[in-house]
């Protein structure tokens, strides 16, 4: 990316108040009954989006499509049900889309630093939430991604992504788990993915643009929320307290997906980033540094095994 295309990228777009017209597009994005996930959802809808909230649970989901429209008048929302942690409910998901195309997917669902535990394909949690089930759902919306004008696929990576050694001999917790690195290492799969994708899709001449990227710190539920509930009250005090003084409102953390869901001419395989300091807040802006981004090997690695363990490919899309 040359710096004059990246300056214009980076100048297209202010957000959430200068998004673009959102009205005649079609958009997935999970975990969207609360933090990010909501703020994405509720922000497209406002500019026209017909956007659809992929929820694991049924009842919250229900609730934050009602909330979304009683804060947009006339939006078009709707819930679908979607486990990340179970590929037999991603199959459903893929399989029940009935509508003509996808125009954006945000993978944006996630678990942090949870207790062990498995999924319900054997995955260790965070690896299988977190990873392996966005990139089993991208793998079969393809189809209806490819069905679309200017598809987009918008990946939440994590600026803990940085911190990661990636152990490609560990990925699943085979040997110790350590919470914390497990969450930064699944984070760096994310961005692997999101740049191989873009690399197959170029390799094959099609139109998808993937990026990734980095909220900052930001107040949400995914250090308190799933397996995080049981970890205790003062845990879940101290949390709250830490949230509260240390990260910023979660609108804010959804700049830099809504950046990347809606900039007009951000080029494929980009990684937007807030721009202050160690990418913890601020503007939405790209970085091409990261180790991840020019590390096509090990992004090729993971990509075969991730078909392998989760049984899906990209026919569409060239290796």
């Amino acid at each position: 990316m040359t710096r004059d295309s990246r300056a214009t990228a980076r100048a297209s777009l202010r957000v959430p108040d200068s998004l673009p017209d959102q009205s005649g597009r079609l958009v997935v994005v999970t975990g969207a009954n609360s933090g990010i996930g909501y703020v994405t959802a509720r922000e497209l809808a406002r500019r026209g989006a017909h956007v659809v909230l992929a929820c694991r649970s049924r009842e919250r989901g229900r609730d934050a499509v009602e909330r979304l429209r009683a804060e947009v008048p006339g939006a078009r929302a709707e819930l679908r049900v979607l486990d990340l942690a179970d590929l037999a409910s991603v199959r459903r998901f893929a399989e029940g889309w009935d509508h003509d195309r996808l125009d954006l997917l945000v993978n944006n669902a996630g678990v942090a630093m949870v207790p062990f535990s498995r999924t319900a394909d054997g995955f260790e949690s965070q690896f299988g939430i977190n990873y392996l089930g966005p990139f089993a759902l991208t793998g079969l919306l393809v189809p209806h991604l490819l069905a679309s004008g200017d598809p987009r696929v918008v990946t939440v990576s994590s600026e803990g992504q940085r911190f990661a050694r990636f152990d490609m001999a560990n990925l699943n917790a085979e040997r110790r788990y350590r919470s914390a690195f497990a969450y930064v290492q699944s984070k760096r799969a994310n961005l692997y993915f999101a740049v191989e994708l873009q690399r197959r899709a170029d390799a094959s001449g099609l139109r998808l643009r993937s990026m990734a990227v980095a909220p900052g710190l930001t107040r949400s539920n995914v250090l308190t929320g799933g397996a995080d509930g049981a970890r205790g009250r003062a845990y879940a005090t101290l949390v709250r307290l830490l949230l509260r003084v240390a990260f910023r409102p979660t609108p804010e953390g959804a700049r830099t997906s809504l950046y990347a869901s809606t900039a007009p001419g951000l080029p494929g395989g980009s990684y937007v980033v807030p721009d202050g300091p160690f990418q913890l807040r601020g503007d939405p802006v790209l970085r091409d540094r990261e180790r991840a981004v020019r590390d096509s090997v090990t992004a090729r690695r993971l990509w075969e095994l991730s078909e392998r363990l989760t049984g899906v490919r990209y026919p569409q899309v060239a290796g």
